[in-house]
């Protein structure tokens, strides 16, 4: 009985999500956070607070209607640091 109860424990914590955490560029030099975008191609950053967005290196990284809108966030060095690319919807339907 022990047995099939700790089975059923180790198999009930193999499911739970476990929180992961994010850069965040605020806390970072702006290098760190472009280097991260490069080498990964795409990652998610956080940008402040709460707030974090998806960063990428090139076009490959979007969806097929996606195109390329410059990201610009703040850094621990600069207000202004370009760390790459968001993918942007490119359909009328969704422009913002």
């Amino acid at each position: 009985m022990k047995a099939i109860v700790l089975m059923l424990a180790l198999l009930l914590n193999a499911g739970m999500a476990t929180a992961q955490t994010r850069p965040s560029t605020v806390s970072r030099p702006c290098a760190a956070s472009q280097r991260d975008v490069q080498v990964n191609g795409a990652i998610v950053l956080g940008t402040g607070g709460y707030t974090y967005d998806r960063f990428v290196r090139d076009r490959s990284f979007c969806e097929f209607d996606e195109g390329l809108d410059p990201a610009f966030v703040p850094s621990r060095d600069s207000q202004t640091c370009f760390v790459g690319y968001r993918c942007k919807s490119q359909s009328r339907w969704f422009n913002d």
